[in-house]
């Protein structure tokens, strides 16, 4: 048994990257102190995608850290764990304390958006032309739905179904009339300039139906875009975290 001084141990760095963790958990999600860390830890998989994607990690850390604790108070360590398993948990403690944003890390800022007046056929030209297969509809300076370019070949199918002339459906109806269509599933949000690589994911987890996440300054509707995240970026955020630094 030896109390650490000087240098930090590899043990001192484990403990303070576990402490880390427990307490921005528990500030971040509301956990109550009395809570223990493993139960936290299970607890937080459902609203933090970084816990999820590291759960078994951190319940083994979990049990490393009561092994090589002798004291209560962290001033005793019996053990020290390799330097593999203190730099993941030094990189686990870093992404849930400090998580990269989106803005900052991966997003398109070039969004393309349309009025609620334009024809369908002008939308259709607009995706065909452009990189861009969603595209925000305002109505007076407020959002009021995602042109997807799916959704809206959906649409004309069903028309073509019920024998209805392409042509006539295009030019002479608005973009708001398939934004504004009534659905159950809720395939774009809105979220604000804060908003972190963990939390968009963890949105695309929560709503496998989730198409588009529009980014504005505080995640209101009636504010302009200021960046886009779609399915095909999930994959591109998993390897910022998984190689942030």
């Amino acid at each position: 048994m030896q109390k650490t001084t000087g240098k930090k141990t590899n043990a001192r760095r484990f403990i303070e990257a576990y402490n880390q963790i427990d307490y921005a958990l528990r500030v971040q999600h509301n956990f109550k102190r009395s809570m223990g860390y493993s139960d936290m830890i299970r607890k937080a998989v459902v609203v933090n995608y970084i816990v999820r994607k590291y759960e078994d990690d951190l319940i083994d850390f979990g049990r490393l850290r009561n092994a090589i604790i002798h004291r209560s108070n962290d001033e005793y360590v019996i053990a020290e764990p390799h330097d593999e398993v203190v730099e993941e948990m030094e990189k686990i403690a870093k992404l849930i304390t400090t998580p990269p944003k989106v803005l900052d890390s991966l997003v398109d800022r070039d969004v393309l958006s349309v009025q609620y007046d334009v024809s369908i056929k002008e939308v259709v030209e607009l995706i065909s032309t452009s990189s861009f297969s969603n595209i925000p509809v305002y109505k007076d300076g407020t959002l009021i739905g995602v042109a997807n370019g799916q959704k809206i070949l959906n649409q004309i199918g069903q028309h073509l179904a019920k024998g209805e002339d392409a042509t006539k459906y295009l030019t002479q109806n608005t973009i708001e009339s398939v934004v504004v269509t009534p659905s159950p599933v809720k395939y774009y949000d809105v979220a604000p300039a804060t908003i972190t690589i963990e939390e968009a994911l963890n949105m695309f987890y929560l709503n496998r139906k989730l198409l588009v996440v529009l980014i504005t300054k505080t995640g209101s509707m009636q504010e302009p875009p200021l960046g886009i995240i779609t399915t095909t970026d999930i994959m591109d955020m998993n390897n910022i975290l998984d190689n942030y630094d």
